[in-house]
């Protein structure tokens, strides 16, 4: 089954505005589908194409990357014998796969991409980890893309429910709800997206299986051992704190501020101690960081506070599979509880991961801003996202925050909206409801989260 992906139509914007001049390097979690879009894309748009796999790539063919790059001709030659492809000028592709495990393929694309004969794609993931660029220098000749799960638009369209998408935008457009029918049905669609997420295999599965949750379940669980395999093999020195996080993140995320307390995680553990746990977890694209803005202002990455973070993980499917072991998800019917709004418990939790989620495959970078009261001795003011038209002329704040309930209070809001009412654009409550504008503030159903 074929899925259709956004960034096909970014590669063939890559394709006729380079024209050869520069690789393309798509970054991105393992089993997101990297491999299959390239693929799609060499056969579609090429007379042919050529994928080299570092993962499994003969010793051989590495020697050529390091024997044959004076002599283009012969290392062409070896190529195209070796994997059984005939390469033609301008109109084949070549694909380096996993290319993070073989850094002087990366390092090659220089001398590649300045020979003109052909087209070049990169994949990989933690292509910034110091290990995999320590010897090499890295390529000017790179246009770096990323890409991520199937976002909620997508997995609709994989349902079937393009009309939906566009019914969705449209009502968005002109501030009006849907009519009650189709939200209930959009509401649907987002719940499945909760539990299934976004990772290719555990969609096809889905639905191939007449949208049975067992088979996508396991594929989820079977990729959450493949990021624990990952980790086990990084440095020793960090390793033990990047798996203590991870395992951590669904009981991080159950808690009411969802922050990362770290002496919590740890006795006597502090933020500094985790700089290249968090690093790690963000260049491999497993999770979504999100850190305090302590002062909203023109720029929020200039006034980001790195030691208060939130740890979201990339896939919200793959956090239901991580939160609830197999036996507590088929016996408590964990599943039917979240489809019919019945599971109170860490809906929560699912909600704003969610939304993180959708958010970062808008291009968002994740801000939220929290205000201590001195004389509460608390927390007054909690906002569970900020995000930016990153405009230095009319720079505006759009403060979000996620209810996964349908009654709640919305006085961070207001009080927010008073403290930067200068800075402000629009204030956004998402929740379970339809769309309504309630004080001046626009609350719309989550997969509007769409739009923003």
């Amino acid at each position: 089954m074929k899925l259709k992906r956004k960034i096909y139509n970014r590669l063939l914007a890559w394709k006729k505005e380079c024209g050869g001049t520069k690789a393309i390097l798509i970054e991105g979690a393992r089993r997101i589908g990297k491999s299959t879009i390239c693929e799609e894309f060499g056969k579609n748009e090429y007379k042919s194409y050529l994928i080299i796999d570092f993962a499994k790539a003969a010793s051989n063919v590495k020697e050529y990357f390091e024997k044959y790059l004076n002599d283009l001709d012969t290392f062409f030659m070896l190529l195209s014998a070796e994997y059984g492809k005939k390469l033609y000028q301008r109109d084949s592709l070549i694909i380096f796969d996993e290319v993070q495990m073989f850094p002087k393929a990366r390092e090659a694309i220089k001398y590649l991409v300045a020979d003109g004969r052909y087209d070049y794609i990169e994949t990989g993931s933690l292509i910034s980890i110091r290990e995999n660029v320590k010897d090499i220098v890295i390529p000017s000749e790179e246009r770096h893309l990323k890409m991520y799960p199937l976002d909620f638009e997508e997995f609709a369209w994989a349902l079937g429910e393009e009309t939906l998408i566009d019914y969705i935008k449209s009502c968005f457009t002109s501030r009006k709800e849907l009519e009650r029918t189709l939200h209930n049905k959009a509401m649907l669609v987002f719940k499945q997206y909760i539990l299934i997420g976004g990772m290719p295999k555990s969609v096809v599965l889905f639905l191939e299986n007449h949208k049975d949750f067992g088979s996508s379940d396991q594929e989820k669980r079977d990729i959450l051992e493949l990021y624990r395999s990952d980790i086990m093999k990084i440095n020793a020195r960090y390793r033990s704190k990047v798996i203590s996080i991870f395992d951590q993140i669904p009981g991080l995320l159950s808690q009411h501020e969802k922050r990362i307390v770290f002496k919590q995680v740890k006795e006597g553990s502090y933020a500094g101690q985790y700089e290249e746990t968090f690093f790690w977890l963000s260049d491999s694209m497993i999770s979504n960081e999100c850190f305090l803005c302590s002062d909203p202002n023109v720029g929020l990455s200039a006034n980001e506070a790195r030691t208060y973070v939130k740890c979201y993980l990339g896939d919200t499917g793959l956090l239901v599979s991580h939160a609830f072991d197999e036996n507590e998800l088929l016996e408590s019917e964990v599943y039917k509880q979240i489809l019919a709004d019945k599971l109170s418990l860490n809906e929560g939790m699912l909600y704003e991961n969610v939304i993180a989620q959708m958010l970062t495959a808008n291009g968002h970078k994740l801000y939220f801003y929290t205000h201590y009261s001195e004389e509460k001795h608390r927390n007054d003011m909690k906002i569970d996202f900020l995000l930016s038209n990153n405009s230095k002329l009319k720079y505006k704040l759009y403060p979000i925050e996620v209810k996964s309930g349908n009654n709640y209070t919305i006085k961070s809001m207001l009080a927010f909206r008073e403290k930067y009412k200068g800075r402000i654009g629009e204030c956004y409550i998402i929740h379970p409801r339809n769309f309504m504008v309630r004080d001046g503030i626009i609350c719309i159903p989550p997969y509007m989260t769409i739009c923003l």
